[in-house]
């Protein structure tokens, strides 16, 4: 069968569109993304340590609306939080013109970022609630390949606007953005609405769970599961290969070997590939905790590998350093790749599935608890103290990737201890077997989701940083 573009795009209905949807966001994004460092010292006349404070403040109130923002996704509905999110983001983005000094970017750059991060909780809630167990991973990859898509598209389009170096088109881009981002907005609206709870299996709930209920409020609240806090963070860490792609392996690049500075383009090609081409391969027979951990170690043994090719490059020189840099970010694209799909089907199994929005906002939380002091810490180690830095920032990893373990085993007794379960998780308490259900006598129902529209019928069955961007889907 000869090779076609058709045969890149999933078979399932929904991924493409939503696929559709992921590249149009991304790209509405990257395009402000590549330009923004021009646009806050140019435009609105910030200097880069008035930028530098901005970013920071804006992030710690994203980091300090995590929950808050995740419970009131489960409030509105993941659906309708991600469309009101992302029509906020529109006008927050066109609100940019506005912007004349710190004090007013500042005023439209938190409740910016405030929009992301819930548009991020709706986006990635929607996700594990509309597609079944067996997909959602898959159904992820490919969500994750198309933002990647879209940011290399919008970054492109950024750097076009930048090279012509015209002022008037620089003023113009957030306004572009905020346009892509209600067409975007629209396109949300016509998805079809998730299910009310997602699949998950109702375990016997262990006694004294009720009184424990009267005597600390709400036990099943996010942040009291305490091993999913503890996974969340342990991921984070894992999720530090994005310092080793953006900040770690350029520095050490230009400083500490003689490879020349062109080839830090080459290696970001190589990541950009490899993230389309290969997440969806890489998150291919993901479902349970067990095949999630599993994809934790891959990922995990990538990392390793890279932090042991790349110390070396010290030593070498000429070609077989530029080969060897090479290898090394193949091999931190593969933790990239690994650690993300098993990401997904942890927290996807693993999240109570009535506070699916409420546990994306403790995944916020604690990501950002597991990867803000990479940075500075990683940093410091390979450029102070070399190959003994390589090896102190794998250990880290070793470490995360052993405790992850523990911690998936602990949220499953959480579960358990309050009357659920993931599907499939052994020593269940037995129950009596439920009724049969009664046959489906419609396409949707056998689907385990509401169909599609068609296109012309919205409104039939539907409603009509380190980086301060989301660029990992």
């Amino acid at each position: 069968m000869p090779f076609t573009p058709s045969r890149l795009l999933p078979d399932d209905r929904l991924v493409r569109t939503m696929s559709y949807q992921s590249v149009l966001s991304a790209f509405a994004e990257g395009v402000f993304i590549t330009g923004e460092a021009v646009y806050f010292t140019q435009v609105v006349g910030l200097s880069p340590a008035q930028v530098g404070l901005m970013l920071t403040l804006s992030l710690t109130a994203a980091f300090l609306f995590s929950v808050p923002l995740g419970r009131l996704t489960d409030r509105l509905g993941t659906r309708r939080s991600w469309s009101h999110a992302s029509v906020l983001q529109a006008v927050f983005f066109a609100s940019w013109f506005l912007a004349g000094g710190f004090a007013t970017a500042l005023a439209v750059l938190v409740p910016l970022v405030l929009a992301e991060n819930w548009a991020r909780t709706g986006r990635n809630a929607y996700r594990v609630q509309i597609f079944p167990r067996e997909k959602r991973v898959h159904a992820s990859a490919y969500l994750r390949a198309a933002r990647n898509l879209g940011y290399t598209l919008g970054a492109t389009a950024g750097a076009v606007a930048l090279a012509l170096d015209d002022l008037t088109l620089i003023h113009a881009v957030p306004l572009f953005t905020a346009a892509v981002l209600l067409a975007n907005a629209f396109w949300i609206g016509r998805l079809p609405e998730p299910p009310r709870t997602g699949p998950v299996t109702h375990a016997a709930a262990t006694p004294g769970a009720a009184a424990g209920s009267a005597r600390r409020g709400d036990p099943r609240a996010a942040l009291r599961n305490r091993g999913f806090v503890l996974l969340t963070f342990l991921n984070g860490v894992l999720r530090t290969h994005q310092v080793l792609l953006t900040t770690v392996i350029p520095l050490w690049l230009v400083t500490e070997t003689d490879a020349p500075k062109v080839v830090l383009a080459w290696l970001y090609g190589t990541n950009t590939l490899m993230a389309v081409a290969l997440q969806v391969a890489a998150a291919r027979g993901i479902a349970t905790v067990a095949d999630s951990l599993r994809a934790q170690r891959r990922g995990a043994l990538c990392f390793l590998a890279s932090c042991g090719i790349i110390a070396v490059t010290h030593e070498t020189a000429g070609w077989v350093t530029i080969l060897l840099m090479w290898v090394g970010h193949v091999t931190v694209t593969g933790a990239e790749i690994y650690q993300s799909a098993g990401e997904w089907g942890l927290v996807a199994e693993l999240a109570d599935p009535e506070r699916r929005g409420e546990y994306e906002g403790v995944v916020n939380l604690g990501s950002n608890l597991g990867t803000v002091w990479a940075p500075a810490a990683y940093t410091f180690l390979a450029m102070s103290w070399g190959a003994a830095g390589w090896a102190v920032i794998a250990a880290v990893i070793l470490t995360a990737a052993v405790a992850v373990h523990p911690a998936a085993r602990a949220c499953e007794r959480h579960l358990r201890r309050h009357g659920l379960a993931p599907e499939g998780t052994p020593d269940r308490p037995s129950r009596p077997e439920p009724p049969a259900p009664a046959e489906p006598s419609t396409p949707a129902e056998r689907s385990g989701r509401p169909e599609l529209p068609e296109p012309g019928t919205a409104g039939e069955g539907t409603a009509s940083r380190t980086s301060l961007h989301d660029h990992t889907g």
